[in-house]
């Protein structure tokens, strides 16, 4: 999650100040900050020093300051010495194309990864839940949200199917996975394996009593 840092401009009049809010960049949220810091600057009217590059000064001042207020110290001291918003702001850009690329290709790999996730038949719904949602959660930290329905349907998929087809295919008549929680769907199949194993020791004990009564 990027932390949002505060900068404050005074008007041209002099009375009052406005607080602005700036996205702050990190080693993994290149592509967001891009898209607020783009729209920080809109609504302050000053993008136009990073596209096409207006020569006003005071706007530039203006850009080149928030810019600097949404990047760590270390950036700083990198791209402190270009003197226009536009250069600053390319600055970053080629700083972080390669760290970018990096993300990219892990993103890549990540979403492979989810792409054959298949429950064994040594795992608990527990364990499975797991791997999926520390997958899920790496994605998210790279900028990818893969979506909640998406998540269900790879769920019920990948389940062993000679062990949970009755319940999946119960699941699938009665609710509507579009909008069925991964969690809901997750609680409610666990449910039915706690079920499943409770009936099956069950069976096991009846049939050892059996033995020793005979």
């Amino acid at each position: 999650m990027s932390e949002i840092v505060e900068a404050t401009s005074k008007g041209k009049e002099g009375g009052g100040s406005a607080s602005i809010q700036c996205p702050m960049l990190n080693s993994v949220n290149y592509t967001v900050w891009t898209m607020r810091m783009e729209a920080v600057l809109r609504v302050h009217k000053l993008w136009g020093t990073i596209e096409p590059g207006s020569a006003d000064e005071e706007k530039n001042d203006m850009a080149r300051a928030l810019l600097f207020q949404s990047i760590p110290e270390s950036l700083i001291l990198q791209v402190g010495k270009q003197k226009t918003s536009s250069a600053v702001w390319e600055a970053i850009k080629s700083r972080n194309l390669g760290a970018e690329r990096v993300k990219e290709a892990r993103l890549q790999t990540l979403m492979a990864e989810f792409d054959k996730l298949k429950m064994k038949d040594s795992e608990t719904i527990d364990d499975y839940v797991g791997r999926i949602s520390e997958i899920t959660t790496k994605a998210a930290a790279l900028g990818e949200d893969i979506e909640e329905s998406k998540i269900v349907k790879k769920f019920l998929k990948s389940l062993p199917r000679k062990k949970y087809i009755h319940i999946v295919a119960a699941l699938e008549q009665v609710l509507d996975l579009k909008t069925t929680t991964f969690e809901d769907i997750a609680g409610r199949i666990k449910t039915y394996e706690d079920r499943v194993w409770d009936d099956d020791d069950s069976h096991e004990d009846q049939g050892k009593l059996m033995c020793v009564k005979t």
